[in-house]
């Protein structure tokens, strides 16, 4: 019999240990390309990852990815942008570079996102914030209500997923 499969909650199981490496995937399942983040991590269930791995669908709360990340060693976050380039395009940003935005006003709950939550979160938990982040990023096509992932942003994923896996195998050798 199988293993269950492992949940996509921002916050680990009561007692146990942070994740030596998170990846959460970020964005709006109902808007189209949005969805890419979400959708990764749920693909990232399949494979085979070592225990030390957690994966997390974090939607669209910025403020609950600012608490999850505590004590991790290596975050990964997976979102979805409109820069002007080709629709599943991939960029791979160091996390110190979209963390250090300039300030935004008017911030509330419900326009507090994973980039504020990088900032907040390394004034909040100083030393247990994660030694390494990484942010890749797919160009959408497509960000409309009621669509599902456009082919170009899927073939984009599953290079990702490549990607993530390759780069989980390479961490496996120094565990």
């Amino acid at each position: 019999m199988k293993p269950p499969k492992p949940a996509l909650s921002l916050v680990p199981p009561p007692g146990t240990k942070p994740a030596d490496l998170l990846i959460v995937g970020c964005g709006n399942l109902l808007r189209g390309d949005d969805a890419v983040g979400p959708l990764l991590v749920r693909h990232l269930i399949d494979h085979d990852l070592p225990s030390w791995v957690r994966l997390a669908d974090g939607g669209t709360a910025g403020m609950d990815v600012a608490f999850s990340m505590r004590g991790v060693k290596k975050l990964i976050i997976v979102d979805a942008c409109q820069s002007g380039d080709d629709p599943g395009a991939i960029f791979k940003v160091p996390g110190e570079v979209v963390e250090d935005l300039p300030p935004v006003t008017g911030l509330n709950m419900h326009s507090f996102r994973w980039d504020n939550a990088l900032a907040f979160g390394r004034w909040l938990l100083k030393d247990e914030y994660p030694q390494e982040v990484v942010v890749y990023l797919i160009e959408a096509a497509n960000l409309e209500y009621g669509e599902t992932l456009s082919p170009q942003v899927e073939k984009g994923m599953d290079r990702l997923i490549e990607m993530i896996v390759a780069e989980i195998e390479e961490l496996k050798d120094v565990q």
